[in-house]
């Protein structure tokens, strides 16, 4: 039996009934992220329809698939540095995202876990980038947010001789661990709440359920070791005031 997804018609319209339906009821709710929300939806046909059709050529040789990758970070950093910030200081989110996903992933093709092919060099590269941006982003807009409402407090402890970097770890750390939840959370209830992405996509592309199982743990795993380094750097980063806030 087929299990692909069956693109017709119906796929379109359940897609622009999903988007129309999540904009309304942010818009009723008076969260702010209609507009977000559409635009975000929108990018992503576009994107996927592109990706979709150059993805076949970029993973044909080395030289496309590393410019691919190379895309990703740059995109995410990107990303990141706005979520963070509109200095241009935020740049530096970038090194958060490289520092969380280059030992992953160099650890895993070094120990032949994943085979060192572009076709599953890519989609492994981009699960870790996205967690590492995700997770980056969340401490980041955490730490400057905690840096904002608790400014008299980072002042107490400068005033009691902290340095300026000390006196922001304080303040930032008992947050900015809250932008591992959505990792924790997943690999805590994997199999129980949720069937990820990388299961599914074994067993869509005939894989038996135990190498999915494994290609899932495998992904689970690196990514809360990327999420948790990524995390960590960008703390780091505007600790010693490298990243900022317009």
């Amino acid at each position: 039996m087929d299990a692909a997804i069956v693109i017709g018609p119906g796929f379109w319209v359940v897609l622009a009934v999903l988007l129309a339906g999540a904009a309304a009821a942010a818009r009723a709710a008076r969260l702010r992220v209609s507009r977000d929300l559409v635009i975000a939806g929108l990018r992503a046909v576009v994107q996927l329809a592109a990706v979709s059709l150059v993805i076949t050529w970029v993973l044909k040789a080395w030289g496309p698939t590393l410019a691919f990758v190379v895309l990703m970070v740059a995109v995410a950093a990107f990303t990141t540095a706005r979520r963070i910030g509109r200095d241009r200081s935020t740049a530096w989110a970038g090194l958060a995202i490289v520092a969380g996903v280059a030992p992953v992933l160099g650890l895993v093709l070094a120990a032949g876990t994943v085979p060192a092919e572009p076709v599953a060099v890519v989609p492994v590269a981009g699960i870790l980038i996205g967690g590492a941006m995700s997770a980056a982003s969340l401490a980041g807009r955490r730490a400057m947010d905690e840096l904002r409402t608790r400014h008299g407090e980072y002042e107490a402890l400068l005033a009691l001789g902290f340095a300026e970097s000390d006196a922001i770890r304080e303040v930032c750390r008992p947050t900015v661990s809250h932008a591992l939840f959505p990792a924790l959370d997943q690999t805590r209830t994997v199999g129980l709440v949720t069937l990820p992405g990388a299961f599914i996509g074994v067993l869509l592309g005939g894989g038996d359920p135990i190498a999915a199982g494994a290609t899932q743990l495998l992904v689970l795993i690196g990514l809360l070791a990327a999420e948790t380094v990524a995390v960590i750097v960008v703390t780091e980063l505007i600790a010693r005031g490298l990243v900022r806030r317009a």
